[in-house]
């Protein structure tokens, strides 16, 4: 059998060679003009299409699951990965092989050299990591072939490169302040360009949301004539049990009410985002006018994994990992330590990047916190250590001083060893769980 490692890190060099995903560009035709030289591959298969703040990896993995265990075969697209770009282009719920990873690069390849050389000719900057990276997921998944796609955005929507794919089911997730450089200073400005992703005579099934988040969902499909499927009215959350490996819910859908369902993830969050799930699978699936199959749920549900969220990697001491990188996913994090763990003591081993609210992350951890261990990822964006340290101080909670991330993860361990139900929770940044992943070989 053929070796594609050294193939697959080429492909990843060769992304990463272009204008880095902290850097998109506010612009839809470069990919579009991508997608159209290959024959719009995304027009190929109907398409979920997710957006939103906090929770939209686990959401888009939950309806992928379900999707499959109806015995579709799917595409799933999320970002950003933790350890390899394979992650990011799952085919009927397998990461990508190098085999077909390199295939179908060396396939498009011909094809963005074209449009970089259009683009540079009318001084524009060339295709980016993430516009390239979407023409080879709408390839990929045509070439598979597969009977559906989940795809999540990389930022915002309206003019995410995601967005040349017309979602018949447009997702919405919670959405908060983040990317405020990119997206706008307030939540209204945010959901406006989130609101992008919904497209003519679309189903659209939002998450509970703030106020202004809702209006302008409500406006962008009043303009396209699509149909609203809000949390709290056409579907909620009736009830989240702590049980062994993750909790018991009860979901009232769209079109059916489903009991006792067991979801193997961490935190009412999680629950929130199942119920979401569900609902974007019954709009795809009837419109929201079919019950799902309640054992082909309970099923899918039961399958779902959500790789760096409160993920377990090691126990006594318990090592948890979870992808936390704003204060409302800090906030999310600290309630499901409190709710569905049975520890005395936490230390956190906190790792955020620069562009990002730091101080809000800490302030949501700190009440769940005994000790901090400041440390940074190898990310150019991320936070020195030293400047993390001094947020943590104010909190003035006993800290250790800065560290790499290995000796920082260590020093944690050994600090929870010497009392009972003492736990390490790694935590700030998703650059931060992925490097912890890759260095325990845990994803």
């Amino acid at each position: 059998m053929t070796d594609y490692s050294e193939d697959a890190a080429r492909v990843t060099e060769e992304l990463l060679a272009r204008i880095g995903e902290a850097t998109p560009q506010p612009r839809l035709e470069p990919t579009r003009r991508v997608v159209d030289l290959l024959g719009d591959p995304q027009r190929a298969y109907p398409i979920i299409h997710v957006t939103g703040t906090n929770g939209k990896t686990t959401t888009s993995r939950i309806a992928e699951s379900i999707l499959r265990a109806y015995g579709l075969r799917t595409g799933l697209m999320t970002s950003p990965h933790l350890v390899r770009i394979n992650e990011r282009i799952v085919i009927d719920g397998e990461p990508i092989s190098d085999e077909k990873l390199v295939e179908n690069w060396d396939d498009i390849q011909p094809y963005l050299l074209m449009v970089d050389t259009e683009l540079e000719a009318a001084g524009e900057a060339p295709l980016t990591y993430f516009e390239a990276l979407t023409a080879l997921a709408f390839a990929a998944f045509a070439d598979a072939p597969v009977d559906v796609a989940v795809i999540e955005v990389g930022m915002g929507g309206e003019w995410d490169s995601t967005n040349v794919a017309d979602g018949q089911v447009a997702v919405l997730a919670p959405i908060a302040l983040d990317h405020t450089h990119r997206l706008g200073s307030t939540i209204e400005e945010i959901a406006r360009t989130k609101s992008g992703i919904i497209k003519p005579l679309a189903e659209v099934v939002t998450a509970l949301q703030d106020p202004e988040a809702f209006a302008e969902i409500e406006r962008a499909a009043e303009l396209t004539e699509s149909t609203v499927f809000a949390e709290g009215a056409a579907f909620e959350l009736e009830s989240a049990e702590v049980a062994v490996g993750g909790q018991a819910i009860t979901v009232r859908g769209l079109a059916g009410r489903y009991a006792d369902l067991y979801l193997p993830l961490y935190g009412d969050h999680q629950g929130h985002n199942a119920a979401l799930a569900i609902a974007a699978v019954e709009a795809f699936l009837g419109r929201g006018t079919q019950a799902l199959v309640p054992e082909v749920l309970a099923d899918g549900l039961a399958r779902v994994t959500s790789p760096g969220r409160l993920q377990i990697i090691a126990s006594d001491p318990a090592v948890i990992v979870d992808a936390a990188h704003n204060p409302h996913g800090a906030h999310s994090l600290a309630e499901a330590l409190s709710r569905y763990f049975d520890f005395d003591e936490v230390a956190f081993v906190v790792g955020i990047l620069a562009d990002k609210d730091a101080a809000g992350v800490v302030a949501e951890l700190a009440p769940v916190a005994s000790r901090w261990f400041p440390t940074a990822s190898g990310s150019d964006r991320a936070l020195p250590a030293e400047e993390i340290a001094e947020l943590l101080a104010e909190t003035g909670i006993e800290q250790e001083e800065p560290l790499p991330i290995a000796e920082a993860l260590r020093a944690a361990q050994e600090w929870a060893r010497e009392a009972p139900r003492r736990a390490v929770v790694i935590a700030g940044s998703i650059t931060l769980v992925g490097e912890v992943l890759a260095m325990t070989g845990t994803l």
